[in-house]
């Protein structure tokens, strides 16, 4: 049973340790998973001035 929650311990701080490797070099390595989407949007406005 120890060695269940030692491995358990061990893989959630391994993925842990991974996700946050992922998010510092991930935009290194796949930029475009990261960007954001670009889209031009043209929207009028009308301002009411009292």
């Amino acid at each position: 049973m120890w060695l269940l929650i030692k491995v358990l311990l061990f893989l959630v701080l391994f993925a842990a340790i991974s996700l946050v490797a992922y998010a510092y070099a991930g935009p290194i390595f796949f930029p475009a998973d990261f960007a954001a989407p670009s889209d031009v949007v043209t929207k009028p406005v009308t301002l009411s001035l009292e």
